[in-house]
């Protein structure tokens, strides 16, 4: 299905992307945009501007004489929320998922003892009124509303914390939260000692105790490591 509002070359990316990071075209093939356009019956100037879209995502280089040529998957801009979301699809689902949520446990600890530092009480009200969604759909099989509280607190989490590089991480996070939710990598509810963690990471923050909200954000994100293993072996 074609991404809204992004037209004829939303429709050739949301096919060529996919095929791309599934590795249907190899690093070093060589794309032809005349023959792409007439495959998915466009102009070249469409497709023009889907490889420049492909191009900013570096899964692709354009040469004179030469055409578009597939990049080695270490070129590839990996944060980018499109290509998350394309691997997601395919087949690299379970590497992919596995690498994002080990960039979780990295970053979202650190960023959550620096919010208990800095955040303002706005932010903190914030968060607690996400924990407290999280928990009002945790049950009855409401994942999609579960999604949309989950991925508005570890948005709080990083972006409260000052620190803009973690902030940039949003959309990162916020893909793998929705690729488990829309690939079934979820239970059918959410475990309930990983909803209470956030209700205390949220207390943490508001009292100002860094060491703890570290503590607690780490053991959600020890718990969605440990969900994979069970889940995506």
């Amino acid at each position: 299905m074609s991404t809204p509002g992004r037209g004829l070359h939303g429709r050739v990316l949301d096919t060529l992307g996919p095929a791309i990071t599934a590795g249907e075209y190899p690093p070093g093939s060589v794309l032809r945009t005349d023959e792409l356009a007439q495959q998915f019956d466009v102009s070249r100037s469409v497709m023009r501007e889907a490889v420049r879209v492909l191009e900013s995502m570096h899964l692709v280089a354009s040469r004179r004489r030469v055409g578009v040529t597939v990049r080695p998957k270490h070129e590839w801009n990996v944060y980018d929320p499109q290509v998350i979301r394309w691997r997601l699809a395919g087949a690299d689902r379970p590497h992919q998922l596995r690498s994002l949520t080990v960039l979780r446990s990295a970053v979202e600890p650190v960023a959550a003892g620096l919010t208990a530092r800095n955040a303002t009480a706005e932010q903190c009200a914030e968060l607690t009124e996400c924990a407290l969604g999280m928990v009002a759909n945790s049950r009855g099989h409401k994942l999609e509303q579960y999604l949309i509280h989950d991925i508005a607190f570890h948005r709080i989490i990083l972006t409260a914390s000052g620190n803009e590089m973690f902030a940039r991480l949003g959309d990162v996070v916020a893909e793998v939260l929705a690729g488990r939710t829309h690939h079934d990598v979820m239970f059918a509810d959410p475990d309930p000692p990983a909803v209470t963690l956030h209700v205390r990471v949220a207390e943490a923050v508001r009292a100002g105790d860094s060491v703890r909200a570290e503590e607690l954000t780490r053991e959600i994100t020890v718990g969605a490591l440990q969900e994979l293993d069970i889940l995506v072996p």
